[in-house]
């Protein structure tokens, strides 16, 4: 039986991860967009539920 390597590593993130991640004006669009695309993914299931 060979050993299973249990050291696992994550990556570091990079400067512009880093950077999105804590940009206001930009979290502020990614929420308007998901519960956007939430909205009318709700939308169309309850009107093909009528």
């Amino acid at each position: 039986m060979s050993e299973i390597n249990t050291n696992v590593y994550a990556t570091q993130p990079t400067r512009g991860t880093l950077f999105m991640r804590t940009f206001v004006p930009w979290q502020i669009w990614r929420f308007f967009r998901i519960n956007l695309r939430m909205m009318r993914l709700i939308g169309r299931e309850k009107r093909q539920h009528k």
